[in-house]
């Protein structure tokens, strides 16, 4: 009998996670590599954010707290819904986790039992069909394309909801394509909800705030009211307010959902960092005028990354709505062969093959549930960016 839970053999760590570790590991090796893997912001966090941390830290503000936030948090983060997206929530629906991933895995871990089924668009976050695995339910996943722009369409998901469905997970904009869906495009997909009660949405809208050009962000329950007493509206603070690191996500649903997620989060981690959750405070109490700046600079980099990969062989690339992801095909590619030798059999060793043989770290589509594509991370300067996508155009004029 094995040791190791049957659990955890149900599940794989995360792709994007090990990109960034290879790419870090050849640089220390002393190899020129441009990581284009991480989904975090090259900027730093505001200083107002970081005053508000030291000012905690002065206070003596280092102690326990309330298993799922701080009532000052959950103040902010009900002000924050109701100016940003117009839904009422009370500081008992709101719960604070140790980033956006433990909200998600304390909702799926509270609610989901042997058989359930969780319907997942594709592509996908890497972690969504694990965590869903991890609780015990079944991921069934509902692959959209780049001819939609890769959003899912209602008929795809009036196909994959069955009896068994307990959740829709929904990604706007999305990673790993920054494709964003309008309100026409969301409430088409609300109205097949309306049609099955049976099923929650977990709306992550982690990259609400990087949305570019005429795209306007909505949420689920801003679009279907009706919807509101069976959606878990989850965000955070990791990606528009550059606090990665600092480890807060937060969300807001049913209070006997709310509930159910608290008592998993106090026999897990307990409370999120004291110190962060004050700086979440400030971030979402504070000034918002560095947003509009910031998303300028994530813009002009995805509209350069753009052109100059659709200028690259065999790579199709269409132009995202939202975050800071674009997700490019390269079924032009596939069946070729590289300088050094290698033939690209699939997404996977075009990417192994474009590291070792330009120092070019990208993430395989297959990661994200849809080949052949890969993932580019636009969060990085302009220098690194051109440089890369020189590499690719490079790597990609060489095959044959």
């Amino acid at each position: 009998m094995s040791f190791l839970s049957e659990t955890l053999s149900r599940v794989k760590p995360s792709p994007t996670i090990a990109v960034t570790q290879k790419a870090a590991e050849l640089k220390r090796a002393g190899k020129d590599v441009i990581g284009l893997g991480a989904g975090e912001p090259d900027f730093d966090t505001p200083d107002n954010i970081k005053d508000a941390a030291i000012a905690a830290i002065h206070a003596g503000k280092t102690k326990y707290t309330a298993p799922d936030g701080i009532q000052e948090l959950k103040e902010a983060i009900c002000a924050k819904f109701k100016r940003d997206n117009g839904l009422d929530y009370t500081p008992s629906q709101v719960s604070v986790g140790t980033g956006g991933k433990q909200i998600l895995y304390n909702a799926l871990m509270a609610t989901l039992n042997e058989g359930d089924e969780v319907v997942i668009p594709a592509p996908y976050w890497v972690s969504y069909p694990d965590m869903v695995l991890l609780a015990g339910g079944t991921p069934v996943i509902a692959e959209a394309s780049l001819q939609t722009n890769f959003k899912l369409t209602a008929d795809q998901l009036e196909a994959a909801i069955t009896d068994k469905t307990k959740w829709l997970i929904f990604n706007s904009p999305s990673n790993p394509t920054g494709a964003g869906y309008s309100w026409d495009e969301l409430k088409e997909l609300t109205d097949v909800l309306m049609r099955h009660p049976h099923v929650w949405v977990m709306s992550d809208d982690m990259y609400e705030h990087l949305a570019y050009d005429d795209f306007k962000f909505c949420t689920p329950a801003q679009v279907e009211p009706a919807l509101y007493d069976r959606t878990l509206t989850v965000n955070g603070v990791s990606k528009a307010y550059a606090m990665t690191g600092w480890r807060i996500g937060y969300a807001a649903g049913p209070e006997k959902l709310i509930g159910a997620m608290r008592k998993v989060q106090s026999q897990s981690t307990s409370n999120p960092c004291s110190i962060s959750q004050w700086a979440a405070v400030e971030a979402l109490n504070g000034t918002q005028d560095f947003l509009a700046p910031n998303n300028e600079k994530f813009v002009r980099r995805r509209n350069m990354v753009v052109e100059m990969l659709n200028a690259a062989e065999g790579i199709a690339c269409p132009t995202p709505e939202g975050a800071f992801y674009v997700y490019p095909s390269i079924a032009g590619c596939i069946g070729k062969t590289t300088a050094a030798g290698t033939k690209i059999e699939d997404d996977e060793t075009f990417a192994t093959a474009l590291l070792e043989e330009h120092g070019v770290a990208v993430v395989f589509g297959a990661a994200f549930g849809l080949s052949p594509n890969f993932r580019v991370s636009y969060a990085t300067s302009d220098e690194n960016l051109k440089e890369a996508c020189t590499r690719i155009q490079t790597f990609c004029a060489a095959l044959k």
